[in-house]
C-alpha cells in the first residue's frame, strides 16, 4: 500500500520539508492494515497504555534517551532554560521551559498569535475540512463541545489545528489577550494524532480526551482553546489561573510525553489569518509556526 508523505512548509524559509514520524510504520499499520484494527482498539487507544509509557518516561533511567534524542533531532538546546544534564528525566526535558526571550510575541493588540510551536492547519469554515480529513464523517462543534448552546456561537466560524510532534516546544500559550475561564475535561480515548491517523478519521478529535476553555477577548470575539490528549500523551497540565485576565503569550500549560494537538475555535468575521496559512491549508498542507509568530489579526 502506498502512503503520502507527510509534508509540511517552514514558514521562516518557504521550504517543503518531509516529516518523518515516530513510529512510522506502526502507524501505517494500525491505521490502514485492516489486521491493525484489533491492537488499536483494544490496547493502543486505552488509557493504561499511555500511562505506562508517560511512567517509563517519568524514570530517571530515561535520562539516558535525551540527548540521543536531541543530536537526531537537531534540537536547540540553547533555547532552554536547564542544560541536559540538569534535567531529572526524559519527560522533565519533554516539557522543558524556554529561556525569556527565546519566543518573540508579536505586538499589536489587534494581532492574534500561534499559542503553540507546532504545524497549523485552519480552514475559515468548517466544511472545507472534508476535501482533506472528513471522509464522509460528520464533525460538529457541538459533539466537540459537548454543549449544544455554547456551540451555536460558532456557527460558520473557523476552526485552527496546531499539532505538536514529539520533537516540538510542548508548552502552550494564549494567543491574545482576555478573560479566561475554567479548563472543563471530557474524557475519551487515546487514538494517535499524527496525520496518518487524522487522514483516515478527522473524528478523532471528538472521541479523544479534550480540555476545553473559553477565552473571552475584546478584539476576537471569544475563542475556545482546547488541548488533545493523544496516544502516548502522558497527560494535560493546566497551569494557568481559571477566572483572570491573561496577556498574549502567557502560559497555558503543557503536555506530559507525546506528540498532541491544540485546536481553537473562532467566531464567524472576527479573524483575517495570514494569506500563507490560508492557502496552504485550502491545499492540505501544514505551515510550521512558532509560539508568539503572527498567524492572524481582528477583523
Amino acid at each position: 500500500m502506498n502512503f503520502d508523505k507527510i509534508n509540511y512548509i517552514e514558514r521562516k524559509t518557504g521550504e517543503i520539508k518531509t516529516e518523518n514520524p515516530p513510529g512510522e510504520g506502526f502507524l501505517k499499520f494500525l491505521y490502514y492494515n485492516p489486521l491493525g484494527k484489533l491492537p488499536l482498539n483494544l490496547v493502543v487507544r486505552k488509557k493504561f497504555l499511555t500511562d505506562y509509557y508517560g511512567k517509563k518516561m517519568a524514570e530517571k533511567s530515561s535520562i539516558a534517551k535525551i540527548k540521543p534524542f536531541v543530536d537526531a533531532n537537531y534540537i536547540n538546546m540553547d533555547e532552554s532554560k536547564k542544560r541536559i544534564e540538569d534535567f531529572t528525566s526524559f519527560n522533565d526535558f519533554f516539557i522543558r521551559e524556554l529561556k525569556e526571550g527565546a519566543r518573540e510575541i508579536a505586538n499589536g493588540e489587534d494581532i492574534l498569535v500561534s499559542p503553540a510551536d507546532g504545524k497549523i492547519l485552519v480552514f475559515e469554515n468548517l466544511q472545507e475540512t472534508s476535501k482533506f480529513f472528513l471522509k464522509g464523517d460528520d464533525f460538529t462543534i457541538e459533539e466537540f463541545l459537548m454543549d449544544k448552546e455554547e456551540a451555536k456561537k460558532f456557527i460558520g466560524g473557523t476552526i485552527m489545528i496546531i499539532r505538536l510532534a514529539p520533537v516540538d516546544y510542548h508548552r502552550f500559550h494564549f494567543p491574545a489577550d482576555g478573560e479566561i475561564g475554567e479548563s472543563k475535561l471530557i474524557d475519551g480515548y487515546y487514538y494517535s494524532v499524527s496525520p496518518y491517523a487524522i487522514k483516515k478519521n478527522f473524528r478523532v478529535y471528538c472521541e479523544n480526551k479534550r480540555e476545553i476553555s473559553i477565552l473571552k477577548t475584546e478584539r476576537f470575539g471569544e475563542i475556545i482553546l482546547s488541548e488533545i490528549g493523544a496516544t502516548m500523551v502522558g497527560g494535560i497540565k493546566q497551569t494557568y489561573k481559571p477566572n483572570t485576565f491573561i496577556k498574549k503569550g502567557d502560559e497555558k500549560g503543557y503536555f506530559f510525553f507525546g506528540g498532541s494537538s491544540c485546536v481553537l475555535f473562532f467566531q464567524k468575521n472576527k479573524v483575517s489569518f495570514d494569506k500563507d496559512i490560508l492557502e496552504n491549508s485550502s491545499r492540505g498542507i501544514e505551515t510550521k509556526v512558532y509560539m508568539g509568530e503572527k498567524i492572524g489579526k481582528a477583523k
